[in-house]
């Protein structure tokens, strides 16, 4: 049995956490954008484009997860 508090609830939780993962995402994100840097790192075409995809594939994933609630594999990365 719901009752209109227990909605409330559910919906300031959610709020509450997506503001902040949403804003840590956008954080590290820029973190990542720090590494385009060429002169303080050395990275290949390759290496950029592994990063983008990996980090759209999680973007596409989350996307998915918001349309069916069912949920989608987590993925992980690494450049090697």
């Amino acid at each position: 049995m719901f009752y209109e508090g227990d909605m409330r609830d559910k919906r300031a939780k959610f709020v509450q956490l997506a503001n902040q993962r949403v804003t840590r995402a956008i954080d590290q994100i820029r973190l990542v954008g720090n590494l385009s840097n060429r002169a303080a790192y050395e990275f290949t075409e390759e290496d950029t484009k592994k990063i983008v995809k990996a980090l759209q594939r999680a973007v596409d994933t989350a996307k998915a997860r918001f349309a069916d609630s069912s949920g989608a594999a987590d993925h992980s990365f690494n450049l090697d």
